[in-house]
C-alpha cells in the first residue's frame, strides 16, 4: 500500500429538500384546505476516524465528496425524505485543515471520534405551514436551505510514541527492525527510509509505538534532501530517541545539524525530551567509544548510551530510557510489576 499523508478534498452537504404546495381534494369534502408537507433535510458531511488506516491514498483517486439532497415535500401533510449523511473515514491522527493549511478545522486522535463537518441544509415548508386565518389558501413554500461547501486540506501525523531521528545512514531502520516487528528498508546508501515507518516495540510486559522518519541533512527545513515534510509524523511523540553514527566524522556536529533542523522545523519538536545514543560501536574499540560519547555528552548536555542496533548491544538499555520517559500509558503493566506473573482476566 502506498503512503500518503497529504491530500486536498472537495466536501458539499446536501441541500434540503423543497416544500410541497398542495391542496386536500376530497369528495364531499369542501375547502379541504392546504395539505403540503415539508421538505427533507440535506445529508450532512461526516468525518470518522477509523482503526486500521495509516495513509490517504484513498483520496489521491477520490477527491470530490457531495452528500445527497433531501427530498421534495408531498400532499397530505407528508415530509420529504432526508438525503443520507456522507461518511468520510479517515486514519486515526488525521487533521483536517483549511484550504491555505492556515486553521486546523478538526483533529482525530481516538478511533471512533465522529465529528459533524458540514452540516446539510433544512428542508423547505410546505405550505400547509403557511395557513393562517387570513391566508387560508397559501401557494408559497420553501424552496429548502442550501448547501455547505469548501476546499479542505487531509493531514495525517502518525501516532506513536517515541521517534527516530538522525542523518541519513545513523542505523534507524536497523534500529527498529531490531526492536519491533517493522520491516523496514535498510540499504548502504543514504535516504533509504523515504516514508514514515511505525513498529509496536514490546519491552518488560510494556508497548508502545514506535516512529521512523527519513533522515534529515542539513537545509532540510528548506528543502533540502527529503526536506522536513515527515517531521509532523513526529510531532505528537511523548519522546525522541536521537541516534548518531558513530563512524561519522564529527559525532558533535552530526547532532548539531539535526538538532538545528528540528528546531527550524518548529512544532515544539526541540523541547521533547530526547534520548542521545550512539550507534554502531561493534566496529570501534573501547577506548574510543568512550572519546566519541565523551564528546557526544558535552555537545548535547544529556546522557549518551553507546549501541549497535544490528548486534543488540545496548538496545535494552535505550528501551529502559524510553519508557521512563514515556511515562504510564493505559492499558501498560506498571514498571514495578516487572517480573510478576500476569494475572489472567475473569468475568468476575
Amino acid at each position: 500500500m502506498h503512503f500518503l499523508d497529504q491530500a486536498k478534498i472537495f466536501v458539499r452537504s446536501g441541500a434540503g429538500g423543497p416544500g410541497a404546495v398542495s391542496f386536500r381534494r376530497e369528495k364531499f369534502i369542501e375547502y379541504g384546505g392546504p395539505n403540503g408537507g415539508n421538505g427533507g433535510k440535506g445529508g450532512d458531511i461526516v468525518f470518522v476516524a477509523v482503526p486500521g488506516l495509516n495513509t490517504l491514498i484513498d483520496f489521491r483517486y477520490t477527491q470530490h465528496f457531495r452528500a445527497p439532497r433531501g427530498h421534495g415535500g408531498a400532499g397530505s401533510n407528508m415530509t420529504g425524505a432526508g438525503g443520507e449523511d456522507l461518511v468520510i473515514q479517515v486514519p486515526i491522527g488525521t487533521q483536517v485543515l483549511s484550504e491555505d493549511k492556515e486553521e486546523v478545522l478538526a483533529d482525530f486522535t481516538q478511533a471512533g471520534e465522529r465529528v459533524v463537518f458540514l452540516r446539510g441544509g433544512d428542508g423547505g415548508r410546505g405550505n400547509a405551514s403557511y395557513k393562517t386565518s387570513t391566508n387560508r389558501t397559501p401557494r408559497q413554500h420553501g424552496t429548502g436551505w442550501p448547501y455547505e461547501e469548501m476546499w479542505v486540506w487531509l493531514r495525517l501525523k502518525l501516532l506513536a510514541d517515541a521517534g527516530l531521528v538522525g542523518l541519513p545512514n545513523a542505523g534507524k531502520s536497523t534500529f527498529i527492525n531490531a526492536v519491533t516487528n517493522a520491516q523496514a528498508k535498510v540499504g548502504e546508501y543514504a535516504f533509504t527510509t523515504t516514508r514514515p515507518q511505525l513498529g509496536v516495540v514490546r519491552h518488560k510486559h510494556n508497548e508502545f509505538v514506535v516512529a521512523d522518519i527519513p533522515g534529515l541533512i542539513e537545509g532540510a527545513s528548506e528543502g533540502a534532501g527529503i526536506g522536513d515534510r515527515f517531521l509532523g509524523h513526529i510531532e505528537r511523540c511523548r519522546v525522541l530517541l536521537h541516534l548518531i553514527d558513530a563512524n561519522d566524522t564529527d559525532v558533535a556536529e552530526s547532532y548539531r545539524i539535526v538538532r538545528d533542523e528540528l528546531a527550524a522545523y518548529g512544532g515544539g519538536l526541540i523541547d521533547k525530551p530526547v534520548v542521545v545514543a550512539l550507534n554502531k560501536i561493534d566496529t570501534l574499540d573501547d577506548e574510543l567509544i568512550a572519546a566519541l560519547s565523551a564528546e557526544l555528552e558535552e555537545e548535547s548536555g544529556a546522557e549518551v548510551i553507546p549501541i549497535s542496533g544490528a548486534a543488540g548491544t545496548g538496545v535494552d538499555w535505550v528501551l529502559d530510557r524510553l519508557l521512563e520517559a514515556i511515562g504510564p500509558k493505559s492499558g501498560m503493566v506498571g514498571a514495578d510489576d516487572e517480573g510478576e506473573d500476569e494475572i489472567a482476566w475473569s468475568p468476575v
